[in-house]
């Protein structure tokens, strides 16, 4: 390829950009004679650089966004910064920034990064969370709250860091210790808000059935979270008349097992342990040390299991036994009671807890068709169906049937009763931190907590801070925390903690509906006709702290009067990572993909530099630890947004990861060059613009229309169901389609202009700078972002043919066309014959081929 022939990427991009901008292509009002849609991929955090992650995640929504508006819709596609944050104040400490200016720094260089992307964003809605024209409201909405009854204060467990003498979020403590101090953290009890999601428990769980438009694995991720139970609350009466408490309440979702009881657990937390542990060392050190891991279940389940003996008994409620109680590491006290019976021979982890501590393993649920005289368990607890034996009046009965007759029994001795207890725990907001929304409350010795008059907020954040002294540096300050108090004017303290970075997150795509509302949050009639959101993208890993914290701020602003609809987010995608092979030099250092040279294979990889080995490792998540990451700058400024983006739509399904190759992006640079040469300089002569079609097109012709309108139907319905992989397959083989029409040097002008343009107007979702540099050049002064998506014409769309696609180890390759019910060995033969298959094949061997008539061929290599 000549410097004649290529396409000037970097002029052309920054020209199109430009117009966009000056044009306000993508800024948007209510119009109520328009369906809208809301499009919303979940705005980053400013971190100062983006990442292929952002490129890919903001592609996806980019594309949805042009498709929808091309096809008529008044199309809301926002951006803004989640900017509060432990980093920023971290970085404060490390570079002797503020937090605000080093944020507002990132901002800007993160927003020069998306603009040069080509993005259909209304930047003219930009919010950053860490402004007080934001938090204003949010502050304003926790006072609503409290009226509502929606927020309180109260003690709870946190991780203690004593040498930052701050709280950590559970993520913050590795290995039992703080991820910046090095010491070991403590479980110690604080006063923090608290936002009662609990409320809203059930509903929450019963609307996950109407939202449709969600992955199945985040709706059942969302449900296990919530975790609604339904057990047995019931009482075990202590033996020893001298204990401090006369019973052991304890909940349980599995009755069926009471006869194969042989410990009773409590939390190191529980009241009875704290009574016990004043007069019983090895308890009280046993607490201690179980208060240096981390308060989260998952760091629960990951710590060994440890217990100690607290030397009472219980007494079975059916047998004339008694049970054990022991203090055990891993019993939650914000669970059901705090306490629990354990049956190890149904219970993985009561098992290895009884087999560490030789307590007894009672099996009471046999498998069925399994000899009672056979069955025994070793290391490994069943938690199958079976038939109840060992269990006294419930032998011979089915799990289910067990449970309800010991729960019958239980209730008529008066002892407990069957009841339904929840996985999820109120949320709590507050953080022991400078960087994020002050909470807008008052303490007074004689009023107690005194809400901020709304006419005095936002209360903001001290701009003197000095973050050189261990703690809260907010609690720290000299004279902020000093004021009056609001209701009986006497000297009072503010409110020290911040809100949790996830309290703005949770309802900032209503902002965005009326983003420079300085008197409310937003209008009512403005956020109701732009919500739901229609269509919101975004990591899995936001499955269920930031969606559902979202989903429950929705309803409680609906509590409080300011919105009228439930569910934030009609539509959910969840793209998957971006990830890149992993290089290591023959000392297993790791090393960048631009230091490593594969021209000879991957087995015969070296290093740029000295030709030493490089050792390819397996494909990982890109991470700046593994040297494995691609800077997108530098994609952006060799191939261009066009081609970056057509290579993240192209090379694997949206939902799944995708693997970066340096083969992949040049690729994808080849076939815009392509289409710019294939438009900008056609072999035959274009007819003039508007030139109607012929009425009697020849055959040649005629292929070409049905392939078009097909195009057009298939590439509508991939965009629809976000198969945008297979969307850009329906390009390529039109592109293919038309590029042979006009090889042949005597197609018919009108067709081939109308395939021409048809073709811009499909590629501009996808690659948008080029589908406006090639509009122009077919001679129109409008632009294509603002032109109608195609529609097919159903008279070519009754053919007896079909176009199937050819995946290549699950990745699309190629699209074949064939007689409609082909044989399934035509089908095979013509896949195979592709150059594009075989290209992907190269030298591997074929270990099958499936083909699914009429609707693709999978060749396995």
């Amino acid at each position: 390829m000549t410097m004649e022939d290529r396409y000037n990427i970097r002029d052309t991009e920054q020209k199109w950009q430009k117009i966009w901008d000056e044009k306000k292509s993508f800024e948007v009002t209510e119009d109520p004679t328009k369906e809208k849609y809301y499009v919303l991929a979940m705005f980053p955090y400013p971190s100062g650089r983006l990442h292929m992650g952002h490129v890919r995640n903001y592609t996806l929504s980019d594309v949805v966004a042009r498709y929808k508006k091309s096809a008529g819709f008044n199309v809301l596609n926002p951006m803004g910064w989640d900017a509060f944050g432990l980093p920023a104040e971290n970085a404060a400490i490390e570079n002797n920034a503020h937090p605000r200016v080093w944020t507002e720094n990132n901002i800007k260089a993160m927003r020069e990064q998306l603009q040069s992307m080509g993005l259909a964003i209304d930047w003219s809605r930009e919010v950053a969370t860490c402004t007080p024209e934001y938090y204003k409201h949010e502050q304003k909405m926790f006072l609503d709250f409290m009226a509502a009854d929606l927020a309180y204060q109260k003690e709870s467990w946190v991780n203690w860091d004593p040498v930052e003498n701050t709280v950590l979020a559970n993520e913050q403590v590795v290995d039992g210790c703080g991820w910046r101090s090095g010491v070991p953290v403590e479980r110690r009890k604080l006063t923090q808000w608290f936002l009662k999601i609990t409320d809203f428990a059930d509903e929450l769980l019963d609307a996950l059935k109407t939202l449709d438009g969600w992955p199945d694995r985040v709706r059942i991720m969302q449900e296990n979270w919530i975790g609604k139970s339904n057990g047995l609350q019931m009482r075990f009466h202590i033996t020893e008349k001298d204990a401090p408490a006369e019973s052991i309440e304890i909940f349980t979702t599995r009755p069926d097992t009471l006869f194969g009881a042989s410990f009773v657990a409590l939390s190191p937390d529980h009241p009875l342990t704290t009574a016990l542990a004043e007069n019983n060392k090895a308890v009280a050190d046993f607490v201690t040390e179980c208060h240096r891991q981390g308060t989260s279940e998952a760091a629960l389940e990951q710590a060994e299991k440890r217990g100690i003996d607290t030397g009472l008994t219980v007494k079975h409620p059916f047998e004339d036994r008694t049970i054990p109680v022991y203090v055990a590491n891993f019993v939650l006290m914000d669970y059901g009671t705090g306490a629990i019976f354990a049956c190890p021979a149904h219970d993985q982890r009561d098992l290895d807890f009884a087999r560490k501590y030789d307590l007894d393993v009672l099996p009471v649920v046999i498998p069925e068709d399994t000899d009672a005289a056979d069955f025994s368990i070793a290391d490994e607890a069943y938690t199958g169906e079976g038939t109840l034996y060992n269990s006294g009046f419930m032998d011979g009965m089915s799990v289910e049937d067990a449970k309800k007759a010991a729960i019958s029994k239980i209730e008529k001795s008066g002892d407990g009763k069957g009841t339904v207890t929840w996985r999820l725990r109120d949320w709590g907001v507050s953080r022991q931190r400078y960087w994020g929304c002050p909470i807008p409350v008052v303490h007074c010795d004689d009023c107690g907590i005194v809400p901020v008059p709304e006419d005095q907020l936002p209360v903001t954040l001290p701009e003197d801070v000095d973050f050189s002294k261990p703690g809260n540096p907010i609690a720290n300050h000299p004279t902020w925390k000093h004021c009056k108090c609001p209701a009986c004017g006497k000297d009072a303290e503010r409110e020290t903690d911040t809100f949790d970075t996830f309290f703005e997150s949770s309802w900032y795509y209503a902002r965005y509906c009326d983003a420079h509302n300085a008197d409310n949050a937003f209008d009512r009639d403005k956020v109701d006709y732009w919500c739901p959101v229609d269509q919101y993208v975004g990591g899995i890993e936001h499955a269920v702290m930031h969606l559902l914290y979202s989903r429950f701020f929705n309803r409680a602003l609906k509590k409080c009067g300011y919105l009228g609809f439930d569910e934030p987010f009609t539509g959910l995608f969840t793209q998957g990572m971006v990830t890149h092979e992993t290089y290591k030099d023959d000392k297993g250092k790791f090393l960048f993909p631009t230091d490593v040279d594969l021209t000879a294979g991957k087995d015969k990889a070296t290093k740029l530099a000295d030709g030493s080995p490089v050792k390819v490792g397996r494909i990982e998540k890109m991470s700046k630890s593994k040297k494995n990451v691609v800077d997108p700058n530098e994609i952006l400024e060799t191939y261009g947004a066009d081609a970056a983006r057509l290579f993240i739509l192209s090379d694997s399904p949206p939902d799944r990861d995708l693997e970066w190759t340096e083969s992949g992006i040049e690729g994808a640079w080849k076939f815009v060059h392509r289409l710019w040469r294939m438009v900008t300089s056609p072999t035959g002569t274009l007819a003039a613009r508007g030139a109607g079609l012929p009425a009697n097109p020849d055959a040649a012709a005629q292929n070409l229309l049905e392939e078009l309108h097909k195009t057009v139907h298939n590439m509508s319905q991939e965009l629809e169901k976000l198969h945008f992989n297979k969307a850009v397959a329906h390009i390529r083989g039109f592109a293919n389609a038309l590029s042979d029409y006009d090889a042949m040097g005597r197609g018919d002008g009108s067709v081939l202009r109308f395939g021409f343009e048809t073709l811009v107007k499909l590629i501009a979702p996808i690659m948008p700078h080029l589908g406006e540099e090639l509009w122009q050049s077919l001679g129109y002064d409008t632009l294509v972002a603002d032109e109608p998506w195609p529609v097919a014409d159903k008279a070519y769309l009754q053919s007896d043919q079909v176009t199937i696609g050819v995946q290549v180890n699950g990745k699309l390759r190629a699209t074949i066309t064939l007689p409609r019910d082909a044989d399934k060995k035509i089908a095979e033969a013509k896949a195979m014959d592709d150059p594009g298959v075989q290209k992907a094949i190269g030298e591997n061997q074929v270990r099958k081929v499936i083909v699914v008539p009429n609707r693709i061929v999978n060749v396995v290599i």
